[in-house]
Parts: C-alpha cells; structure tokens; sequence
C-alpha cells in the first residue's frame, strides 16, 4: 500500500509540475460577403464580412462587433475601435499606428503578419488567439487578461504586459525586446523557446513562467540584483 500510494503522489507531483499548454483556436470563416464601404460605425454589427485592402485609417467604430469576419491588408493608423469585440474572425496583413484597442475583447482570433505600432490594447481581454509573423512596437497590454494565447514567430518591441493577467500563454520562437513585466501575474506562461528574451522590468514577477536553462543563464544578473546579491570575479 505504501508502494502504491508513494506512485500516487508521484503521479500527482508530475502532473501538478507540467506547464498547461495554450488552447488555440479553430477559425472557420463561412463564406463572406465584401465590405460594402462607408467607414466604421459606432457600435456596427459586422458580420460574415470580408474588408479586403480597405484602408480604415482614422475611422471610428467604439464597441463595434466583428464576427465571422476576415480582414486582409486592411490599413489601421489611428483607428478607434474601443471596446470592439472580435470573434472567430482572422486578421492578415493589417497595418498602422496608434490603433486604439483599448478594453477589446478577442475571442478565437487569428493575428497573422502583422505591422502595427502603439497599439492600445490596455485593459483588453484576449482568449484563444495567435498572433503568428509579423512585427509589433509598443503594444500596450497593460491591465489586459490574457488566456490561451500564443506569440509565434513575431517581434514584439517594447511590450507592456504591465499589471496584466497571463494564463496559458505560450511565447514561441518569437522575439522580445525590452518587455515591460510589471506586476503581472503568470499561470502557466511558456517562455522557454523564445528566440530572444530581453525584459526591461518586471524580472521579478516571472513566477508562474516556465524557462529554459540557458535563459536562466542569461538572466542570472538580473535575478541576483532583485535580490541584492554582488558577483564579483
């Protein structure tokens, strides 16, 4: 009995120490229907709709809901979409500055190649999303939620998870430069294939991540200045 209940714990012990994987998600698109034109709504229902190229360049559509929906090459500088919801739909292409984002839900969405920069996305929920290719600068996740999400093959440059809350997010093959981790809390958060790992604050709020060796290497300095220790030749 004692054999048999020492297996028990083990089992228990390795499943409570295996990092939860990202669930992500299984976009379908029905067939669409191409943007009929006339610029964003506020509060627009968009769906089944293809925005193919269209340049949205300071529209405004605040609480906007796009479902079923692709867009493809679409230009976003300056886009107001505040509290918009985006659900089952994929995003290819898109591009711009100062996309406003800020308090969007995402939900079964795909982010694919794009080139964005200063997106506000403070205070937004993302569940079940890649965002695969591409390059982004300044995205702001500040106070965001984000669960099942996974970076792949992307450059963030200067993102800001501060005061956010990761579950299940997973950072693969990808590239971060000058991440800000203030006070975010992590639960499940895969770090360990990332191509380049460079954290400008928030060092010591990685509980709940999981790491490699080697990153654990690279960061050893950081680690010893957050707890005060000198290492001297």
């Amino acid at each position: 009995m004692a054999a048999s209940a020492s297996r028990g714990t083990g089992r228990t012990r390795a499943t409570k120490d295996t990092i939860a994987p990202a669930r992500r998600p299984e976009v379908r698109l029905p067939p669409l229907v191409p943007y009929g034109g006339g610029g964003l709504e506020p509060d627009g229902d968009y769906d089944g709709v293809r925005f193919d190229g269209v340049d949205l360049a300071d529209a405004s559509g605040p609480g906007a809901r796009f479902m079923d929906c692709a867009l493809d090459g679409c230009a976003l500088d300056r886009t107001e979409l505040v509290r918009a919801r985006f659900i089952d739909s994929v995003l290819t292409g898109v591009r711009g500055v100062g996309t406003d984002l800020a308090g969007a839900s995402l939900r079964d969405v795909e982010v694919v190649d794009a080139r964005l920069g200063g997106v506000q996305l403070h205070g937004a929920v993302l569940e079940r999303v890649v965002v695969r290719g591409g390059k982004i600068d300044y995205l702001n996740l500040r106070k965001a939620r984000l669960k099942d999400v996974v970076f792949e093959g992307c450059v963030l440059s200067e993102p800001d998870f501060g005061d956010a809350h990761l579950v299940r997010v997973e950072f693969r093959d990808c590239v971060l430069k000058r991440a800000d981790f203030s006070a975010v809390r992590m639960e499940s958060v895969d770090l360990r294939t990332v191509a380049e790992l460079d954290i400008a604050r928030g060092v010591e709020r990685l509980a709940g991540a999981v790491i490699s060796p080697a990153q654990l290497m690279e960061l050893a300095p950081a680690f010893a200045a957050q707890i005060g220790v000198r290492v001297e030749g």
